[in-house]
């Protein structure tokens, strides 16, 4: 059934069935099994948990639980923006107007009726995943920078905004690297603009090999400066990272004679960490990481400079 959304997404399709009722779990997980990736969840609780650690294409919820309700478990997931453009499907046995006027003002976007009709179940799930698909690639395609491919500054700011919720509810780190080009100027007027946007290119390939784990981003800040955001990340990771980028730009050994550094193309690296206290912001924290990166550039370029902020530091 999902062969092309497969092939599209380069994996099975995540779906999250939630039901307190072990049977209708069971059916709708025979339904699915062979084409996607299914996750299964008893309460609004655990869905939720789920949600934010597996990120499904589609929730398959139930409307009448114990505890939490799925209209409760709908509203806080398009509350929550890491979630909020998950599709939501109500699996309900009532078919009045007023239960389903009020999943869709909770933001569901389809309803499916118990008992339910594999058939029927199969297509509507597979029309809601195309249309998530769909919207995943052009969401993607507005935020990816158009010279370095990097992802671009809108979505920095989405996404550091939910990085930094997530580690004010885990009490969690949450490190920055602002990373600058050093003397880009006197590059782009020495050897032309065609040449500062090939480096520019070849810096941000630099930077996104050093980076592994699947949450770290790194993204095109503005002219010639980029930005790192590594959530679960203390002190002595943010550091070891921030030398790692420092490095492997040094390593490319782009030529630039007009630097002060060296005669190659250096960056300089300023980074902020720590366990932002509930009323930190993004503001406040990029500028704790601009007075680093600022130091780094007065103490010469070419190097990293960071800082361990405490909760009161990072308070807005």
């Amino acid at each position: 059934m999902h062969t092309e959304l497969h092939e599209l997404l380069g994996r099975k399709p995540r779906l999250l069935i939630v039901d307190d009722q072990a049977l209708n779990i069971q059916a709708l997980h025979r339904v699915f099994a062979a084409d996607c990736q299914v996750f299964m969840a008893t309460s609004g609780a655990q869905a939720l948990q789920l949600c934010s650690q597996q990120l499904p294409d589609l929730v398959l919820l139930d409307v009448q639980m114990p505890e939490m309700d799925g209209f409760e478990v709908c509203l806080r997931l398009k509350a929550d923006p890491q979630l909020r453009e998950t599709p939501v499907i109500f699996v309900t046995a009532h078919q009045d107007a007023e239960t389903e006027t009020r999943g869709l003002d909770c933001g569901a976007v389809d309803f499916i009726s118990k008992p339910f009709n594999p058939a029927v179940v199969r297509a509507r799930a597979r029309t809601q995943l195309k249309l998530k698909l769909q919207s995943d690639l052009l969401r993607e395609l507005a935020f990816i920078d158009g010279l370095t491919g990097l992802h671009n500054r809108r979505f920095f700011d989405e996404r550091f905004n939910a990085e930094l919720q997530r580690a004010q509810r885990n009490k969690s780190s949450l490190a920055i690297a602002l990373i600058d080009v050093d003397f880009f100027k006197s590059y782009n007027d020495h050897y032309g603009h065609l040449s500062g946007d090939d480096c520019l290119r070849s810096v941000a390939l630099a930077l996104r090999t050093v980076l592994k784990r699947p949450g770290d981003i790194v993204c095109r800040f503005g002219g010639e400066e980029f930005a790192c955001v590594l959530p679960e990340t203390d002190e002595a990771g943010a550091r070891a990272v921030a030398h790692a980028l420092e490095q492997t730009v040094r390593a490319l050994r782009v030529p630039h004679v007009l630097s002060d550094v060296c005669d190659l193309v250096t960056v300089s690296v300023g980074v902020a960490v720590g366990s932002p206290g509930p009323t930190c912001t993004m503001d406040s924290m990029l500028a704790q990481a601009d007075i680093q990166l600022y130091r780094a550039k007065a103490q010469g370029r070419g190097q990293v400079c960071a800082q361990l902020l405490p909760d009161l530091a990072l308070a807005a």
